[in-house]
């Protein structure tokens, strides 16, 4: 028997986890917009730079901007 409106339980079970996941990698890019805002940079032209790459790249420039820059500082300390 088809489980809610003709979707399988397999349907139903992906459906929740691509949510799961889309809003994980949303609230990830958001704290990465939040992160390079408050970061201090050299100058005011890479922070800049940085913004427009994570901003505009979405995710991809949000996981770029991890491992270069927030990953980086924090070996650091």
């Amino acid at each position: 028997m088809d489980f809610i409106f003709g979707f399988g339980i397999l349907s139903v079970i992906g459906l929740i986890l691509s949510a799961i996941v889309s809003i994980f990698f949303f609230v990830f890019w958001i704290f990465m917009i939040v992160d390079c805002v408050k970061r201090k940079f050299k100058n005011d032209t890479e922070r800049i730079v940085w913004l427009l790459v994570v901003i505009f790249a979405g995710i991809v420039g949000a996981l770029i901007y991890y491992f270069v820059v927030k990953s980086k500082k924090g070996k650091r300390r």
